[in-house]
């Protein structure tokens, strides 16, 4: 407090005041009162206080560039839109439209190894995001169990294969069912069977038909469900030879692989669409 009032004093006797920075003063709006003050360190925070110091200060542009640490070149540069941007966003809405649950890696996957296209994908990746394409997954909870045994991965087609039921409803409510088939060697899903109901004769008929055509498989990977675990199903994979691998208990991630089609077949498949009737799923099922 003496040393301002000195200051003041010593101003008034005609002395001359300290001479103000031209360039201390700070745009308006830059920071939010009340929040901690950021170090404005990058390229285009720089250049944007130098323009604010040449516009409203009267500072020249040299000194002005010397003075927040850029250069002439930067100072004067114009950015300059490439048409492609707009090709690049025509291609994503017309795949998003098409391709409702991809996401980008998917999305850039397709735009390369099908169309062509040798965009850079940080490029693609800024475009993905501006047109606010990004899929929103709700976080699981992490539940503590033991660890699982490790899930093991066939080396040739027919090695193992894995089987589940999934459940849904028509659009009258009434609720159907679905077996997949799924080939663990190159998740190739083999067979969709939708009904009513699936008893253990029918999955064991619709085990005999697939194999009939595809060849036999040494194991069959399943969960411990009532249908799995049928005396009917048990009986034949012992007369035809077939191995049985149940997973542990609580324990999904060891059948991930068709857990993971299932999750295809819902999003792509059964959620996407209003079925009226049996026959229309079973279409839907087969093609």
């Amino acid at each position: 407090m003496q040393k301002s009032t000195l200051m003041d004093e010593g101003a008034g006797r005609g002395e001359q005041a300290p001479e103000e920075n031209v360039c201390r003063e700070e745009p308006a709006g830059r920071f939010i009162e009340g929040s901690a003050r950021e170090k404005v360190v990058r390229p285009f925070q720089r250049k944007e206080m130098a323009q604010w110091a040449v516009l409203h200060r009267k500072v020249s542009i040299p000194l002005s560039c010397r003075t927040f640490s850029i250069s002439e070149t930067c100072y004067r540069y114009q950015p300059q839109l490439s048409d492609d941007n707009e090709w690049i966003a025509d291609h994503l809405l017309v795949l998003i439209k098409a391709k409702k649950m991809w996401g980008f890696g998917l999305c850039l996957l397709y735009l390369r190894n099908v169309k062509g296209f040798c965009w850079n994908h940080k490029r693609v990746y800024r475009i993905y995001c501006e047109l606010e394409l990004n899929l929103r997954i709700k976080p699981k909870k992490r539940l503590k169990r033991d660890r699982p045994e490790p899930l093991a991965a066939p080396e040739a087609p027919n090695e193992t294969w894995s089987m589940e039921f999934m459940a849904d409803q028509l659009g009258n409510g009434r609720s159907f069912r679905t077996l997949n088939i799924l080939d663990d060697f190159n998740r190739e899903g083999i067979t969709i069977e939708v009904d009513f109901s699936l008893p253990a004769e029918r999955v064991v008929r619709e085990l005999k038909q697939t194999i009939g055509w595809r060849g036999k498989p040494r194991a069959i990977r399943v969960d411990n469900s009532l249908e799995c675990n049928s005396g009917t199903l048990q009986n034949w994979a012992e007369d035809a030879g077939i191995a049985r691998m149940y997973i542990q208990p609580d324990n999904p991630q060891q059948n991930a692989y068709i857990e993971r089609y299932n999750r295809t077949v819902r999003t792509e498949g059964l959620g996407r669409y209003h079925f009226d009737s049996i026959e229309y799923v079973q279409d839907h099922a087969t093609r």
